[in-house]
């Protein structure tokens, strides 16, 4: 069969696009190394931040809030929550890069950001303990995705407009053909009109079979769950993150009774994304504890579970969507650096309007790869 568009990568990013060309009537082969929703790309662990107010850059706050339409959109369609509004902590010194975006772009795209001194959040959330010189940008109407039910929702609606989802196909080969893209996997050669590659930590590894390099890293990760006590309970707690002299962490409160979760941000080892890094261990609890004495003190943490992820980092921690400068009925989504999950709705019908040669909703400009030039 030859297909409209092949999509290797039915994570996040590709499961969404998937079904937003699906629903076109477009006919759509979803590849993936693995089954989804697995535990070797970026999507597992269970929750996401979504916040909209964004502190990476103004130039995300239109991303972030067609990524809300969209995810509102998805949950009436399956008639499930799947964006939880606990409220999102954003906490730093004042002098914080991070936090003074978070704070101007509230206010250019009027959202519902609160500034709050240490005082108020401590006051507030009875369990942090502040230092006197940080404050607080508090978002009341962003909160967490959930990730397992929106990646089968995804799947599920994609195959009832006609996408075909093949698991277990890790590409062997991929080539451009006159006519068509050829991809090769154990199963045989698949063949499509176009192409979109959505293989996160992967990517990259593929996109150099076209000649294309991408400046992007793979980078080890850790998060972990903690027991904690009734202050730390997600309707009293709020999700979170922090930029700090210690690092940059971010978390969720205890959802029904999961524990507190919290991972860092920033630093990690270079790895190749089929060795994932070496398990969870001792340090890397340690580190998550150190954050938690001191910004959180006033609890008692006692581990539940770790668990390691994998970042694909470009530069400047900005995401890469983009056509193939040489092959345009190739397009991707890569480097998303951590922060892509939120945008993943919206990441997907940006994919399906350039595969279908339509206007884009938002402007991609941002995210060419172009910048690097």
């Amino acid at each position: 069969m030859l297909y409209d568009i092949i999509i290797l990568g039915a994570g996040s990013m590709g499961m969404s696009a998937g079904y937003h060309l699906a629903k076109e009537g477009r006919k759509v082969l979803m590849l993936d190394s693995y089954h989804p929703p697995h535990d070797h790309g970026s999507h597992h662990g269970e929750t996401r931040i979504i916040r909209h107010a964004y502190g990476e850059g103004e130039a995300y706050v239109p991303f972030a809030l067609r990524a809300r339409e969209l995810w509102k959109d998805l949950e009436q369609k399956l008639g499930r929550d799947i964006f939880i509004e606990t409220g999102v902590l954003n906490c730093g010194p004042e002098s914080s890069p991070f936090i003074q975006n978070v704070l101007k772009s509230g206010e250019r795209y009027d959202l519902h950001v609160e500034e709050l001194t240490s005082n108020q959040m401590k006051k507030r959330w009875t369990g942090l303990t502040i230092p006197a010189d940080y404050m607080g940008a508090y978002e009341k109407d962003a909160g967490y995705l959930r990730t397992d039910p929106i990646l089968n929702g995804y799947a599920d609606l994609a195959v009832s407009h006609g996408a075909v989802l093949a698991g277990g196909q890790r590409v062997e080969e991929v080539e451009i053909k006159k006519s068509n893209v050829e991809v090769k996997t154990k199963d045989g050669i698949h063949r499509g009109k176009k192409l979109i590659v959505t293989a996160g930590a992967w990517g990259a590894e593929i996109l150099s079979q076209l000649g294309l390099q991408l400046p992007i890293t793979v980078t080890r990760k850790t998060f972990a769950w903690l027991h904690a006590d009734a202050t730390f309970h997600e309707d009293k707690f709020p999700c979170f993150s922090f930029d700090t002299d210690i690092g940059t962490y971010y978390g969720f409160p205890d959802i029904n009774g999961t524990g507190l979760k919290i991972g860092r941000h920033d630093t990690g080892l270079p790895i190749h994304p089929d060795q994932k890094g070496a398990p969870f261990h001792d340090g890397d609890a340690e580190e998550l504890q150190s954050f938690l004495s001191r910004f959180m003190g006033s609890g008692t943490f006692l581990l539940r579970e770790g668990k390691t992820c994998m970042y694909s980092m470009t530069p400047d921690e900005d995401f890469i969507i983009d056509y193939h400068p040489e092959h345009p009925e190739v397009m991707y989504a890569l480097g998303f650096s951590g922060h892509g999950f939120k945008f993943a709705s919206a990441v997907g019908e940006t994919l399906s309007e350039m595969a279908m040669e339509k206007e884009l909703t938002v402007d991609m400009k941002p995210f060419r790869i172009s910048r690097f030039a």
